[in-house]
């Protein structure tokens, strides 16, 4: 089946999207806005626009299994807006705040021997967490955009065929977010 010139497109946009979003990320974590504080109440709030995306996504896949394609689309693209929610107050946040050591109890900036054994085995368990859950959220953009794009296409035998690999691969990064908030989070400064 060829391709038609939108679909082309459209996968060109999503190619540099997939590429342009991770390095504007990376980039922005350079990025130190002068005069303000730290934006502590910050990471509550993005940690929960992943937890409700968790729910999203569930509830999108329910709807589509009963048949309901209207309220599938509509929770996928409220999980979409959240999950781009997540991301702007993320790199707000991070634009104000040095980052957090997992384990560092006193808040130095360095995470000391006595700190180290304090946190034991729970410190591979969160960086494994971490890593995925960064290397994942790269991953899962072009496969969010492409299954967006494939139903809005009408093209829902191509969507489906993806959207088995993008529903695990997203329900992951949106839930593994709220676990490794929720682990670094007693690390926060108050």
């Amino acid at each position: 089946m060829k391709q038609s010139n939108i679909e082309k497109k459209q996968n060109r946009i999503i190619a540099v999207l997939s590429i342009v979003i991770p390095l504007a990320v990376a980039a922005l974590f350079t990025v130190r806005i002068p005069g303000v504080d730290r934006l502590g109440f910050l990471p509550p709030i993005y940690a929960s626009t992943n937890a409700i995306t968790s729910v999203l996504l569930v509830f999108a896949v329910i709807q589509i299994k009963k048949g309901n394609r209207i309220m599938h689309e509509k929770l996928i693209k409220a999980a979409m807006v959240l999950s781009v929610l997540f991301l702007l107050l993320y790199v707000v946040y991070h634009a104000t705040a040095d980052a957090t050591k997992f384990g560092d109890t006193n808040y130095n900036g360095i995470v000391d021997a006595a700190e180290k054994l304090a946190i034991g085995s729970r410190a591979y368990i969160y960086y494994f967490l971490l890593l995925t859950h960064i290397l994942l959220s790269i991953i899962v953009i072009p496969f969010v955009l492409v299954t967006y794009v494939r139903a809005s296409n009408g093209n829902f035998e191509q969507h489906k065929k993806i959207a088995k690999y993008t529903f695990p691969l997203w329900l992951y990064v949106a839930a593994s977010g709220v676990v490794v908030y929720l682990m670094i989070s007693p690390y926060y400064p108050a």
